[in-house]
C-alpha cells in the first residue's frame, strides 16, 4: 500500500486472520485479567473448576475410558490396515526418530520431575491410610503408573490419529478442524471450522504458557539446588525463559525434521543413560523385580482403574479430583498441542502401527521409568529413615535429593538438568511449530518472523503472568477448558469412525460381477448404463428383453437333458421378479432369481454437470439371488448370452457341492423333511 508517497510492504505471512485475530483478542482479555486482577480471576476460575470437578468428574473418566477402548478395538479390526497417507506412502521419519519426538512432545519433562515426586507424595499421604506399608507402597506405584500410563497416550492418540488420517488420507490441512470433515464437509472453512481452530489455538497457547512458567520455576529450583544459582530469584526465571525460548526459536527455524529430531534423539539418549545409571547403581534386582510386578499389577487393575470414580467412598473424592481428574483434564487440555504434533510426524504409518506404537511403546517406557525412579526412591527413603517423604512438600527438589544418595551426584545433577532443559526447549519448539500450523490453517512452512513472533509472545506471557502471580489462574482456566474439549473429542471419534468406514468400503469395493464378461463388443451400451440411473421401466424392459429370452433358452436345454425346470414370473411393478427353478427332489432346489434393488442416488451426483444424464433420485438395479440365501449382485450390464453363462456358473457350483456329499445337511430341502416326518 502507499503511505506518504512511499510503498509500504507487509511482511510475507500465511496467517489466517479469521483464526488469529479472535484468538489474540480472547487471549488478551484472559491474560490482562490474570495479570491485573490475579486474585479475583483465580477465585472465579477456581470456583468454576471446583463445580466442574465435583459435578462432572464422571464425564472425564467415561470419556478417557471410551478413548482407550475405541483405540484398542480399532487396532484389532481390519480398519487398522488403513495407512495414514496414500496406499504406498512411506513413513517420513525413521522408527527411532519418530519415538524420540513422541517422548519430547508428550511428557518428557514431566517424567523427570514426577518420576520421584509422585510415588513419594502418594507414599507420604497414602490413599488408604489404614492399609499396611506394603499395600501403601503398591498403591503408590499403581496410582502413579495409572496417571502416566496408557490413558494419557490414548487422549493424545485420538487427536493425533484423526488429524493424521484426514490430513494425509483425505489431503486436508493438518489442523483441528479437519477432524470434523465428515460432519462439516463443505462448511469446513466456514464459521464452525474457524471456531474449532480458535479453541485449539487458545488452548495450546494457554497450556504452553503455564508449562513454560512452571517449568522455569522448577528448573530454577534445580539450578539453585546444585549451587549454580545461589538463591532462586525472579531474574533467574526470566533468564531461563528467554534462553529456552530463544533456543526453541532457533531450532524451530531449522524445521521440524532437523531441530526437533536431533535434539529429541540426543536428549532421549541422555535420559536413558541416567535411567541405566540409577538401575545399575541402585538396587538392581529389587527394581527389576518391581518392574515385573508393577506391569502385572497395572494390567490386573487397568479396567477397574479406568472406571474408578469413588462413588462409594466420598472421603476419597478430594484425592480423586486433585490427582486423577486433574491429570485427565491436563492431558485433555494438552491434546490439541501434542496430538497435532504427533499427527505431523506420523505420515506413512498404518493405523495399527500408529495405535500400537503411540499407546504401548511410550507406556512401557513410562512404566519402566517410573519403576526405576519411583521404586528406587521408595527404597532410598526406607534406607535413609524417610529423607524423601519428609521433603514431599518440595516436589521440585525431590529428584535432586534422590540423586544425592548415589555416587557421582554432581555429574547426575548436571545430566538431569541438561535433560530437563532440553525437554523444556523441545516442548517450546514443538509448541511454536503447532501454533504456527494452527494459525496458518495447516501449513507446514512459515516465514521466520512468524516463529519469532509466537515464541516471543509465549515468553512475554509467561514472564508477565509469573511476575503478577496470575499464572495459577491461567492454569486453572486451562484445566476448565478440558471438559468441553473432551466432548468435542467424543464427536471427533465418531467423525473418525465414519471416515474410516467409508474409506474401507471405498477401497474394498470390488468390480461388478457383470464386468467379468465385458469383451468390448457392447461398450457403448455399457457406458450409457454407467452414466445413467435405472428406473422401474428400465428394469421391466431388462426382464422382457434379456431375462425372459435367456431363461426360456436355458429351460429348453435343461428339459432336453432330462432335467425338470420351471420359470416363476411376477410382473407386479412393486415386486416384479423372475426365477429359474431346477427341481432336485429331496434336496434344496437350485434357484437363480432376479428382482430389483432401489438405491438412493447421492445429491452430489444428481444434477451435477459431470453427470448430466443422472436426474433421478433413485436407482433401480436388477439383482440376482439364490435359494441358499446368498447375497446376489447386480447384473445390469449383462446381455442374454452373458446372463446364461452366469446362471450356468452358479449351477455348476451347486452341482459340485452336491457331488462332494459334504453339504447334504445344508442342501436338504426342509419342506420334504417336514412332510416325511408327518408321514
Amino acid at each position: 500500500m502507499l503511505k506518504g508517497g512511499l510503498l509500504v510492504k507487509f511482511p510475507k505471512n500465511n496467517l489466517q486472520p479469521s483464526i488469529v485475530f479472535p484468538s489474540i483478542l480472547f487471549i488478551g482479555i484472559v491474560v490482562i485479567s490474570c495479570i491485573f486482577f490475579p486474585i479475583r480471576t483465580d477465585t472465579v476460575l477456581s470456583s468454576i473448576k471446583e463445580y466442574i470437578f465435583s459435578s462432572c468428574s464422571w464425564v472425564y473418566i467415561l470419556c478417557v475410558a471410551f478413548f482407550f477402548l475405541f483405540l484398542v478395538i480399532l487396532c484389532l479390526g481390519k480398519l487398522g490396515d488403513i495407512r495414514l497417507g496414500n496406499e504406498d506412502e512411506e513413513p517420513e521419519f525413521s522408527f527411532f526418530s519418530w519415538l524420540c519426538m513422541l517422548f519430547s512432545a508428550g511428557m518428557g519433562i514431566g517424567l523427570m520431575f514426577f518420576g520421584v515426586a509422585e510415588p513419594i507424595v502418594h507414599l507420604s499421604a497414602p490413599l488408604h491410610g489404614s492399609a499396611s506399608p506394603l499395600v501403601q507402597t503398591k498403591e503408590a506405584m499403581l496410582n502413579t503408573l495409572f496417571h502416566w500410563g496408557i490413558h494419557a497416550w490414548a487422549i493424545y492418540s485420538i487427536i493425533g490419529l484423526a488429524l493424521a488420517y484426514f490430513g494425509f488420507r483425505y489431503q486436508l490441512p493438518v489442523t483441528l478442524r479437519s477432524g470434523f470433515y465428515p460432519l462439516l464437509k463443505n462448511k469446513l472453512n466456514g464459521f464452525w471450522g474457524n471456531l474449532i481452530d480458535i479453541v485449539a489455538l487458545c488452548a495450546t497457547i494457554f497450556g504452553l504458557t503455564t508449562t513454560l512458567g512452571f517449568g522455569a520455576m522448577q528448573l530454577n529450583a534445580g539450578l539453585s539446588a546444585v549451587g549454580i544459582f545461589s538463591t532462586p530469584s525472579f531474574s533467574h526465571i526470566i533468564l531461563l525463559i528467554v534462553i529456552a525460548v530463544g533456543l526453541a526459536i532457533l531450532s524451530a527455524i531449522s524445521g521440524v525434521s532437523k531441530g526437533i529430531r536431533y535434539m529429541s534423539q540426543g536428549n532421549l539418549i541422555l535420559a536413558i543413560s541416567l535411567l541405566l545409571f540409577i538401575l545399575v547403581a541402585g538396587p538392581t534386582v529389587y527394581i527389576l523385580s518391581s518392574f515385573t510386578e508393577n506391569v502385572g499389577y497395572y494390567l490386573t487393575h487397568i479396567i477397574e482403574l479406568s472406571f474408578r470414580t469413588f462413588a462409594y467412598e466420598s472421603t476419597k473424592e478430594e484425592w480423586f479430583t486433585n490427582w486423577t481428574i486433574t491429570y485427565w483434564a491436563w492431558w485433555i487440555s494438552w491434546a490439541p498441542f501434542v496430538g497435532l504434533f504427533i499427527a505431523k510426524i506420523s505420515k506413512g504409518r498404518t493405523i495399527r502401527e500408529f495405535v500400537v506404537c503411540v499407546l504401548l511403546v511410550p507406556t512401557l517406557f513410562n512404566i519402566f521409568w517410573m519403576t526405576v525412579f519411583g521404586n528406587g526412591a521408595i527404597w532410598v527413603d526406607a534406607q535413609t529413615g524417610g529423607i524423601l517423604t519428609n521433603a514431599a512438600a518440595e516436589t521440585e527438589k525431590l529428584l535432586f535429593l534422590f540423586l544425592d544418595q548415589f555416587p557421582f551426584a554432581l555429574v547426575t545433577y548436571l545430566i538431569a538438568l541438561l535433560v530437563i532443559a532440553i525437554f523444556f526447549i523441545t516442548s517450546a519448539n514443538s509448541g511454536i511449530f503447532v501454533i504456527n500450523s494452527i494459525a496458518s490453517q495447516g501449513k507446514n512452512t512459515f516465514p521466520k518472523w512468524q516463529t519469532v513472533l509466537w515464541g516471543s509472545l509465549l515468553a512475554l506471557l509467561s514472564i508477565g503472568l509469573l511476575y503478577s502471580g496470575g499464572l495459577q489462574a491461567l492454569q486453572t482456566m486451562t484445566v476448565i477448558i478440558a471438559l468441553p474439549f473432551a466432548i468435542i473429542m467424543i464427536l471427533m471419534v465418531f467423525c473418525l469412525l465414519r471416515g474410516l468406514m467409508i474409506d474401507n468400503a471405498y477401497f474394498s469395493r470390488k468390480l461388478s460381477e457383470s464386468t467379468v464378461y465385458w469383451d468390448g463388443s457392447h461398450w457403448q451400451d455399457c457406458l450409457k448404463k454407467i452414466i445413467s440411473v435405472g428406473t422401474l421401466d428400465d428394469f421391466q424392459r431388462f426382464l422382457k428383453q434379456t431375462v425372459d429370452p435367456a431363461f426360456k433358452e436355458l429351460r429348453q436345454e435343461f428339459l432336453r437333458n432330462g432335467i425338470s425346470v420351471q420359470i416363476q414370473v411376477c410382473n407386479d411393478s412393486h415386486q416384479a421378479y423372475r426365477e429359474l427353478v431346477v427341481e432336485s427332489g429331496s434336496l434344496r432346489n437350485f434357484i437363480y432369481g432376479i428382482h430389483y434393488r432401489a438405491n438412493d442416488v447421492s445429491d452430489t451426483v444428481v444434477g451435477s454437470l459431470s453427470f448430466p444424464t443422472i436426474t433421478e433420485e433413485e436407482n433401480y438395479e436388477p439383482i440376482c439371488y439364490f435359494a441358499d440365501g446368498r447375497r446376489g449382485y447386480s447384473i445390469k450390464y449383462m446381455q442374454k448370452d452373458e446372463l446364461i453363462t452366469d446362471v450356468l456358473r452358479q449351477y455348476e457350483r451347486y452341482v459340485k457341492m452336491l457331488a462332494t456329499g459334504k453339504h447334504d445337511l445344508y442342501l436338504s430341502d426342509k419342506v420334504h423333511l417336514e412332510q416325511g416326518e408327518k408321514r
